[in-house]
């Protein structure tokens, strides 16, 4: 059964609109219009002819689906910029209209109709594609790898169809080694259209899939936004699609600690709930969309203004300049002060639970440290998924930083357990987490656990701003009613006026979300904050120019 969404027939009206914005062209069997692992190709719709869509795994060929008249082809990487994932080769001659990416982008937000069709095609794809595809990139790491976990969660926070190999547990990945030459010494390695790449960063990783800012032509935007959480995306979909040339940079991937998120239930519109990773999508292709650009994994370093911009030093050495910044750089999860902590991390102690964690503690017990929404959620998350989870706090009970409705269901959760008015001493295993030794109102204790889960407390990601942006006494950013007269320097007196809402002591700099003092630590109110800063960051071009 073909699925209408993401295999539409586009009608005679459709067809005619992309005719007048394209180039016809004929095409005979065996053509490739793209390959596995080109850099850009353009948008392809077929008036005559089939083409299929191919993968190549271990040496074989397999066909994904066949497009026929009145089909086109591409998926999201024709917004994100990702190179391809599989191959487009011509199966029966005919003629195809060939249409530029900037004329796609210009149809998606001209032309609702049309637009959805193509955009809600490209999201089914990309879906169909994490399991259909999933070989298009394989990572090949032991699971008491630090890197290949990080590798692994880089990928799938960004959305990408992977498929992971443990040399550990399958004894076919020898056999995959030796034909591509890596000795085991040489892993993680990443396979990707044909090219190997070995001991990968995340960095060098984003870096050839074109995720980079290298990667862009351009180095100057109206607006950067630094950090892709809900804030920063909020930023991203309105400062583009109010014609603002939009850049914004996370030092990891998009999200944010919400993307993480198992389950969101208290956002607006979504009475069941969603995960961060779903939100997070959603409003990465928003932003793609109307033309932001969004990069990752990029951490910012340093920022200073010359010529009357404001330029970010990446961790790259690159440099990327805004006439308005805004930080969205969030908080981190403060780290455990007990020893062997650095020896667990990544194998066994853990600052987020996604389905990659969630699977690989599955039946096992874990422990859950931190009383907020965040422990609630991933204690649940981690229930859900069979293991026995106790929750670990130093107060008395949840509900002083948890919602009603999580405490409730972790309450009434026969897999869930808290203790309370108890403090986490110490980190006992060998290769990987084993249990971990608690004090509390009964004294010492010894818990049983293949992981940790630590979610206790945050510290603001400020470190980066290098005095451009008063700070309070716990580093988050003062803006606007916040500030006082001796957060101002003579800068003020000459623009003669008051900070904007949500902008910096420094002019045309801005913060919004978690770490900024003051604000609001749920995913609702970042959103509203960047959007609403937008309409700050144009009141500010307005003045400076």
């Amino acid at each position: 059964m073909v699925d209408d969404t993401a295999f539409p027939t586009l009608d005679d009206a459709q067809l005619a609109a992309l005719d007048a914005l394209g180039t016809r062209q004929s095409v005979a069997t065996g053509e490739y219009l793209y390959r596995e692992g080109d850099a850009t190709y353009d948008f392809y719709v077929i008036v005559s002819g089939a083409v299929d869509i191919v993968i190549h795994t271990d040496g074989e060929e397999r066909v994904i689906t066949r497009h026929g008249a009145g089909r086109f082809l591409g998926e999201l990487n024709m917004l994100t910029g990702l190179r391809v994932f599989v191959s487009a080769r011509v199966a029966e001659p005919g003629e195809v209209i060939v249409v530029p990416v900037a004329e796609l982008r210009r149809v998606l937000t001209t032309q609702p109709g049309l637009g959805d069709t193509i955009l809600a095609a490209f999201i089914a794809r990309r879906a169909a594609l994490r399991t259909d595809a999933s070989a298009a990139i394989r990572v090949v790491g032991s699971r008491f790898s630090p890197e290949a976990v990080r590798i692994r969660e880089f990928l799938a926070r960004i959305g990408v169809p992977h498929e992971w190999l443990d040399p550990d547990r399958d004894a076919d990945v020898e056999r995959l080694l030796v034909e591509v030459g890596v000795p085991p010494a040489e892993l993680p390695v990443v396979i990707v259209s044909g090219t190997v790449l070995r001991r990968p960063t995340a960095g060098s990783l984003g870096e050839y899939l074109g995720l980079t800012v290298g990667n862009l032509p351009d180095r100057c935007f109206d607006l950067v936004i630094v950090g892709g959480g809900p804030a920063g995306l909020a930023a991203a979909v309105y400062g583009a699609s109010e014609g603002l040339r939009t850049l914004a940079v996370d030092m990891v991937a998009p999200g944010g600690q919400a993307g993480t998120s198992s389950r969101i239930e208290n956002y607006l519109g979504f009475p069941t709930g969603i995960s961060g990773n779903d939100l997070t999508q959603r409003a990465l292709v928003q932003a793609e969309k109307f033309g932001a650009h969004l990069s990752a994994p990029c951490a910012a370093t340093s920022l200073r203004e010359e010529g009357g911009h404001l330029v970010v030093q990446l961790s790259d050495g690159t440099e990327v300049a805004g006439r308005a910044v805004i930080v969205a750089t969030g908080a981190r999860y403060r780290r455990l002060e007990v020893d062997r902590l650095t020896d667990f991390e990544n194998k066994g102690v853990y600052y987020a639970a996604t389905a990659i964690e969630a699977r690989e503690c599955a039946q096992s017990p874990v422990v859950v440290a931190g009383g907020g929404n965040s422990a609630g959620q991933a204690a649940m998350f981690l229930a859900e998924y069979g293991s026995p989870v106790t929750i670990v706090i130093r107060g008395p009970d949840l509900n002083a930083r948890m919602s009603r409705y999580l405490v409730d269901r972790i309450d009434a959760h026969e897999r869930i357990g808290v203790w309370a008015n108890t403090k986490i001493t110490g980190l006992d295993g060998d290769q990987e987490l084993s249990s971990i030794r608690v004090t509390g109102p009964d004294g010492h204790a010894t818990l049983q656990c293949v992981a940790l889960f630590s979610f206790i407390g945050a510290e603001p990601a400020s470190e980066w701003l290098s005095r451009c942006a008063a700070l309070d006494e716990r580093g988050f950013v003062l803006t606007d009613r916040s500030l006082t007269e001796q957060h101002l320097d003579a800068r003020w007196d000459t623009l003669a006026r008051q900070p904007l809402p949500f902008e910096t002591s420094h002019p045309g700099l801005f913060a919004i979300g978690d770490v900024r003092a003051g604000s609001t630590k749920r995913v609702a109110a970042a959103v509203g904050e960047g959007s609403a800063a937008v309409s700050s960051v144009h009141e500010y071009l307005a003045f400076a120019h």
